[in-house]
C-alpha cells in the first residue's frame, strides 16, 4: 500500500479472531471477506481504493 501511495496512507491491524478480513477507508468499509466468502485478489484492494 505505501509503495502506491506514499507516506500519507495510514495502515492499521485490528486483531481479530474467526477469519475476519474487512478494509476500510476513511471509515467506509471497501472489502469484507465475509461478505465475498474469499481473501482479495493482488492489486485488488489498491484498485479499489483508487
Amino acid at each position: 500500500m505505501k509503495k502506491e501511495f506514499g507516506p500519507q496512507i495510514k495502515v492499521k491491524l485490528i486483531p481479530g479472531s474467526g477469519g475476519v478480513f474487512i478494509v476500510c477507508v476513511d471509515d467506509n468499509q471497501i472489502f469484507s471477506k465475509k461478505e465475498v466468502s474469499r481473501f482479495p485478489d493482488e492489486g485488488e484492494i489498491v484498485g479499489l481504493i483508487k
